[in-house]
């Protein structure tokens, strides 16, 4: 067992154009002194990361390493959320999505797609130069809008929509293989990755890609009432980063999990800081601690109510009190008898 690193903060919720907020030295200095030892960097945010220019220049990609290690703190990933959602996207999100975008791309969903595709590889390769093996990123979707199916989903359309997602992602993760680093998607409502099932679809169409694996994020799954704890069980060898953020479900004679077109506050489901949600974190860094998870517990704050500084303030102690130091013991080893072969076999009325 190995015990697991923390706390991490995710910067993106973070960035912002006033002091500290507004580059990447400042922030980390801010998040070094709330308790943090790692930074999980968004690498969409000019104002703290040039992703292209990390993966092109391993000079580059040591400076922004120097600078984060010199404000007390590690890497602990760079995320590609924003480029890989424009991996995949249906028609009906074309505007919607042109805001994660360039503006010279914008209206043109074709050249949009290869530069997000370049974007993702853009990361596998900061990622190597920085010495990280793990990559959080989304997977985009182009059968979202059928979920609920009425009208009902043609024969085909599922296995087609899930053949083709694999066929852009599938020459990503052969380059994530070769810069050796794990693609770790983001199981997610709004992806066609949004629970266990829908991310075994795409693994079989990508014949089990060693490089296909997960960040597992808890709040997703109280959203959709699905067994996040069992989950666990199911995928722990694909788990390779972990999102601290929690979340509640408070079903009501009005409304559900599809939340009545409400604001997140107003939502049944709705994302909470965490410890003032609904997330059994004891059980899951137990069994992620159980199942020698070796990355990061990382803070990713999405309140719909508390302020995000004091989230960041609470979080960090949060993920502190729940990371399980591992034992090089056993707790029964003050009545160890020793370990002798000939002993074992009389108790085993062998001699």
């Amino acid at each position: 067992m190995t015990t697991i690193q923390g706390p991490g903060i995710f910067l993106a919720q973070f960035m912002g154009d006033k002091s500290p907020f507004d580059n990447l030295k400042s922030i980390c200095l801010w998040a070094e002194a709330l308790g943090y030892k790692a930074v999980q960097i968004p690498t969409w945010d000019s104002r703290c990361f040039d992703l292209q220019k990390a993966a092109e220049s391993k000079t580059y990609a040591d400076e922004i390493k120097g600078t984060v290690n010199e404000c007390g703190l590690e890497i602990s990933e760079l995320s590609t959320h924003l480029q890989g959602q424009l991996v995949a996207v249906h028609p009906a999100y074309d505007i919607l999505f042109d805001g994660f975008a360039p503006e010279n791309l914008k209206g043109n969903p074709k050249a949009r797609t290869e530069w997000a595709i370049k974007q993702v590889m853009y990361g596998a390769k900061a990622s190597a130069n920085m010495g990280l093996t793990a990559h959080p990123t989304f997977s985009g979707s182009l059968l979202w809008h059928t979920f609920h199916p009425w009208p009902q989903r043609p024969a085909g359309l599922v296995e087609e929509g899930f053949r083709e997602l694999a066929k852009r992602w599938l020459p990503i993760l052969n380059y994530f293989d070769d810069c050796g680093v794990d693609v770790c998607y983001e199981v997610h409502p709004g992806e066609d990755l949004f629970d266990g099932i829908t991310y075994e679809m795409f693994l079989k169409e990508v014949n089990n890609h060693p490089r296909a694996c997960l960040l597992y994020d808890p709040s997703h799954f109280v959203l959709q009432q699905l067994d996040y704890i069992q989950y666990i069980d199911f995928y722990h060898e694909r788990i390779k980063a972990f999102h601290v953020k929690d979340a509640e479900f408070n079903k009501t004679g009005k409304q559900g999990t599809f939340g009545g077109y409400q604001s997140w506050a107003n939502r049944a489901g709705r994302y909470r800081s965490p410890g003032d949600g609904q997330v059994d974190f004891k059980t899951i860094f137990s069994k992620l601690t159980q199942y020698d998870y070796k990355g990061w517990a990382v803070m990713e704050w999405e309140c719909c109510i508390k302020h995000p500084e004091d989230g960041a303030r609470e979080g960090a102690e949060f993920i502190n009190n729940h990371i399980i130091r591992v034992t090089g013991k056993a707790f029964d080893d003050f009545a160890s008898a020793g370990t002798d072969l000939n002993h074992n076999r009389k108790i085993l009325g062998l001699e």
